[in-house]
């Protein structure tokens, strides 16, 4: 399936070269002839130097043929032009499109954008977790950080130890769907107990990881 990319900045650069490293099928679309310049140069990968918002110069890149197109500029518009383009002109499979303000986030994916990547959030989330590492892990983040896949490790203090999984005092927000324990996997039910060493997998929003916070500071213990 090959891919389009129009944004030849550091996003657009590095995601390039993962493709490529990965075999994938990729053309780099940027404005600043420069830059092409100087990416042709580094990469053994075919650029077009031109608008990525022009119908021209996107046939030009194959996007009649391309399965991804990633809108990655530093413009929210120009992004979200480009993907709208790949998808009413050329129905484009998949889009990708950089957000740069967070408050574009939701007006993008109204409009029919696939994906959306707000990199000041991915930021924001990743000093959330390294904040916070001493309590829980956040494996992965959906539908922009709403919803949050989480691991909770089970020390010998942790006020889920030894309890059963129906005697929690969960928010409503958080579901727990596995537990790992010495390499093999559980799926609990409420009679279920949590031991000590278990790592246990919970899906849940930004409102209910703040509500287990709370009980875990009231209880002066740690998830």
């Amino acid at each position: 399936m090959a891919s389009i990319i129009v944004g030849g900045g550091k996003i657009g650069f590095y995601l390039l070269k993962t493709l490529l490293e990965r075999r994938v099928d990729t053309i780099l679309i940027e404005r600043d002839p420069v830059l092409c310049k100087k990416i042709a140069n580094e990469l053994d990968v075919t650029v077009i130097e031109g608008d990525g918002t022009d119908i021209g110069v996107l046939r030009d890149a194959g996007i009649e043929s391309a399965g991804i197109v990633a809108a990655v500029t530093g413009t929210d518009e120009e992004n979200l032009v480009v993907c709208k383009i790949a998808k009413v002109n050329f129905a484009v499979p998949i889009t990708f499109a950089r957000v740069n303000n967070p408050k574009n986030t939701a007006m993008f994916k109204a409009l029919g954008i696939d994906n959306t990547v707000c990199s000041t959030e991915v930021i924001a989330n990743m000093i959330e977790r390294e904040l916070d590492r001493d309590e829980y892990h956040v494996v992965q983040t959906f539908e922009n950080g709403e919803l949050l896949l989480a691991e909770v490790m089970i020390t010998a203090g942790n006020s889920w130890n030894h309890h059963k999984i129906k005697d929690l005092s969960l928010p409503d927000e958080c579901v727990i769907t596995s537990i790992f324990r010495f390499g093999k996997i559980l799926f609990p039910k409420g009679e279920s107990e949590i031991l000590e060493f278990d790592k246990v997998v919970l899906i849940t929003n930004k409102a209910g990881l703040l509500k287990l916070r709370k009980q875990t500071r009231h209880t002066g213990t740690r998830l």
